[in-house]
């Protein structure tokens, strides 16, 4: 016999506030991607793990701004929109949450010739939100 299995997720509290902290996190990813990596590490805790599109493991928030900062050359000027896909909440302080990098800014079609999903595992301390781990993945037309 297969067990219900259940629906996890945090309805405890009014998240609306923590969906514009995250949306601001992914935006400011958005932009420190293309032209700040300080700006694209801001947001990761000191001992967060994320891995690249191309299955490079970074670990620990420095080394996602080294890794930033080695990007900042060919991705300099790109105007890759990170979309908020979704969020949800599995606990009041642990939320998941996808963005999608698509098309630019105006809505043109990137020229880098790939999308990307990225998943986020975010936790809350005090006020703020921190990302502890990051994994993108390409996006292939038999994925979407």
């Amino acid at each position: 016999r297969t067990p219900t299995a259940p629906v996890i997720a945090d309805r405890s509290v009014d998240h609306r506030d923590d969906i514009a902290a995250i949306e601001q996190i992914v935006r400011d990813i958005e932009t420190g991607s293309r032209r700040d990596a300080d700006l694209l590490a801001e947001h990761f805790a000191e001992n967060s793990t994320a891995v690249s599109a191309a299955g490079a493991l970074l670990a620990g928030r420095e080394e996602m701004r080294e890794a930033g900062r080695r990007l900042l050359g060919p991705l300099r000027g790109q105007r890759a929109r990170y979309e908020l896909a979704d969020v949800q909440f599995v606990r009041p302080d642990v939320a998941l949450a996808h963005s999608m990098l698509g098309d630019d800014a105006d809505g043109n079609d990137l020229d880098v010739g790939h999308t990307m999903v990225a998943l986020y595992v975010l936790v809350k301390e005090g006020d703020s939100w921190w990302v502890v781990a990051r994994q993108n993945t390409l996006r292939t037309p038999f994925s979407e």
